[in-house]
């Protein structure tokens, strides 16, 4: 069964519908934050999985939204990103400094673990950071080349399993760990909780008044920030500078926001860019959620599952021991390590969709917002290939 780009618009609209009444209806999925789009996500690509299995019936969705919803995301964040606020440079560059050393962790284990389960080496590094706080994306792209350069057979499969694996696992584990984390911290008193950053990203579901100009003006923000990082992106293509187009997207939206700002221009519309970038993000996650193939996981040979399941429990204890602590084991910093479990299992979005649903519920955590999608969005990339290639230039890998 093939749905169309509307029929696969209304699917992703009903999972979002099915997400918030299975929260509202279990206790345990809003003790643990799970996110909207992840609990109805699952829930389809589970109803699916079975149908595959039990009748032999296989539904498509049409993934031409999906692209340009998450580049409309990374935009908003972009354009959410005021710099001024951001005058803590110490808490980007020590949350850099811990996302680094969970890359090397990855790294570190997957390798270990394959050659103690005696499988190619090359197999624990697409189970490490290359899928697991790259994504897809990255996964497909090194899968390419360990192909091509070491002849590694079905990389690009292993690649795309590992990371729907750690998509899953990094939308589930996000707010049992902040869960865990939380009680042990003081929370934002409720009167700050209920004003402040109900604005942004933090509450997703506070009240935005917004009007049809504000509505429009920010439409135009993201489709130009769109526009120009497909531009800059294309201009990097082939080059040793080459990034992803959402980095680029992210980077322009930033650009805007603050030049903007700063010349007095115009002045973004905070309500309206959260609104238009909450949209996003939830239709893209649905989408992406819906359309998990998870019999495909059952393919993974078992020392790469086992592999995934240590790299599972290293990053709940990562998060829990080292980004907590490291962060200042605050409030803060528990929103920030289910930020991490998102990213460094799965993707940004999914990061954004884990501490949204914390502090939808314990209230805002500003400084959170605007580290982690800088940090998981374009600095993770560029890390990222640095520690993979300084890996790959180790004697087991040759």
């Amino acid at each position: 069964m093939q749905l169309d780009v509307y029929g696969t618009l209304v699917a992703a609209s009903l999972v979002l519908l099915v997400g918030r009444l299975l929260i509202s209806r279990l206790a345990f999925l809003r003790n643990y934050s799970i996110p909207e789009p992840v609990a109805g996500g699952l829930i389809v690509a589970l109803v699916l999985a079975l149908a595959h299995s039990a009748l032999q019936v296989d539904v498509n969705f049409d993934k031409s939204l999906q692209t340009p919803l998450m580049l409309a995301f990374f935009a908003s964040i972009g354009l959410n990103a005021d710099l001024a606020s951001l005058r803590r440079g110490k808490v980007l560059t020590v949350f850099l400094l811990v996302v680094t050393g969970l890359l090397i962790t990855q790294n570190l284990v997957g390798a270990g673990l394959s050659l103690a389960l005696g499988i190619n080496p090359q197999f624990g590094l697409l189970a490490g950071s290359i899928t697991l706080s790259g994504g897809h994306g990255t996964g497909a792209a090194w899968a390419k080349v360990f192909t091509e350069k070491y002849g590694l057979a079905s990389a690009t499969e292993i690649a795309i399993a590992c990371a729907t694996f750690g998509l899953v696992c990094g939308g589930l584990l996000g707010g049992p760990v902040a869960r865990f984390l939380v009680r042990r911290v003081k929370l934002p008193d409720e009167k700050h909780s209920s004003t402040a950053g109900a604005h942004t990203f933090e509450q997703p579901h506070a009240m935005r008044l917004i009007t049809v100009q504000s509505f429009i003006e920010t439409l135009a923000l993201i489709a130009v920030s769109l526009l120009g990082g497909q531009y800059i992106a294309g201009l990097l293509g082939g080059t040793a500078a080459e990034l992803p187009v959402f980095v680029c997207v992210l980077f322009v939206g930033v650009v805007l926001r603050n030049v903007l700002g700063l010349t007095g221009w115009y002045r973004v519309f905070d309500r309206a860019v959260s609104v238009l970038g909450n949209v996003s993000l939830s239709l893209f996650l649905a989408m992406a959620l819906m359309s998990l193939r998870l019999w495909e996981l059952g393919g993974l040979a078992l020392p790469v599952f086992i592999i995934l399941a240590v790299q599972t429990l290293v990053m709940a204890a990562y998060a829990i021991f080292v980004t907590f602590r490291v962060m200042g084991a605050n409030y803060d910093a528990a929103v920030l390590a289910a930020g991490h479990c998102g990213f460094g299992l799965g993707a940004t979005p999914t990061a954004i969709a884990n501490m949204q649903a914390v502090t939808d519920r314990f209230g805002p955590s500003h400084i959170s917002f605007l580290v982690v999608p800088m940090v998981g969005a374009f600095f993770i990339d560029i890390i990222n290939a640095i520690a993979i290639k300084l890996f790959l230039a180790l004697p087991f890998y040759g």
